[in-house]
């Protein structure tokens, strides 16, 4: 995940890594290896998983250990003014830069954009099984989130506990005690009751920035995905590392074993390709222009950008 948000973006990064305290090791010698010219493209700082109201053990049994943490973004990282949460089974397939400016679009009053659980409500999870209130007509998906820190710190919520309104660090574990026993996917649960209660509050961007299996396994149903190809691809269902979807976890192998120094378009672009070959008995596999119009595009523009620099621009014809 981190490698695809630096292959593929043009400004330099921060990455927040929250993460075990035994892998913090670990991630420190990986991003040390990779060569300067990546490493001067990004800035980390690592992070305990850390709760700061309620039961810590509680919180790490909501759904997986770490998921709860991005509830407390807000308030572990209060000098940060805002960010984009990604869980770690995300991939890039354009400049990050791309959904940042997602952010200028937010009207007076969202704090948050999510993209939505499912784009054909009657077959969706929530429109059939929630049993709590969600956002919308099919609820949303948590493992891609831009936050305006700065406006969830300063906001009030409308919330189904108290008649006025809760600060967000206030709310969560009232919200967590009063429904813990009617969620199934523990924080993004959470936060589609918390949207639920404040519409006003988020911002929804299409499928093609939360591109899941759910999206082509029964047929394609993401219609921006098709039209101008996935932005950033989400492997859940653990795609990456089973053969149930070759498509996602081609793109992830391709990503995950590219030399860094390599071209781009002949050790990731031409081999992808050929991989999606062997892919099209599934349902995924026929549409591989949907998988690779974003990377295709990516790399045409920094190739024109290499090639401009390295001629110098009076000389292009």
């Amino acid at each position: 995940m981190l490698k695809s948000a630096i292959l593929f973006s043009h400004r330099k990064i921060q990455f927040h890594i929250f993460t075990e305290d035994s892998l913090k090791p670990e991630f420190d010698k990986q991003l040390r290896q990779w060569p300067d010219s990546y490493t001067k493209k990004f800035e980390h700082r690592i992070y305990p998983i850390t709760f700061s109201v309620g039961n810590p053990q509680e919180w790490k049994k909501l759904f997986k250990p770490c998921a709860a943490q991005r509830l407390f973004l807000p308030v572990i990282l209060k000098d940060v003014d805002s960010l984009l949460y990604v869980d770690t089974d995300v991939l890039f397939l354009r400049p990050v830069d791309d959904i940042w400016k997602l952010l200028r679009q937010f009207n007076a009053t969202q704090l948050a954009a999510m993209a939505p659980e499912h784009e054909i409500p009657k077959i969706g999870w929530y429109s059939r099984f929630a049993r709590h209130p969600f956002y919308g007509s099919a609820g949303v998906n948590s493992g891609v989130m831009l936050m305006n820190l700065t406006r969830i710190r300063s906001a009030q919520f409308k919330n189904s506990m108290i008649p006025t309104g809760l600060a967000w660090e206030d709310m969560l574990y009232p919200l967590y005690q009063k429904y813990k026993n009617a969620i199934t996917w523990g924080d993004q649960d959470l936060l589609n009751i918390i949207f639920y209660f404040n519409p006003e509050c988020l911002y929804v961007f299409p499928c093609q920035w939360n591109y899941r299996p759910d999206h082509c396994m029964y047929g394609s149903n993401c219609k921006e995905a098709e039209r101008e190809g996935v932005s950033v691809l989400h492997g859940n269902r653990g795609v990456y590392h089973d053969d149930k979807q070759p498509t996602f976890k081609a793109l992830y192998e391709a990503i995950r074993d590219f030399p860094f120094q390599d071209n781009l378009f002949q050790s990731m672009y031409y081999p992808l390709q050929l991989k999606f070959l062997e892919t099209v008995h599934t349902l995924c596999g026929r549409i591989p222009q949907v998988f690779l119009k974003q990377i295709e595009k990516t790399m045409k523009r920094a190739y024109e950008k290499h090639v401009i620099i390295q001629v110098g621009p009076n000389q292009m014809h």
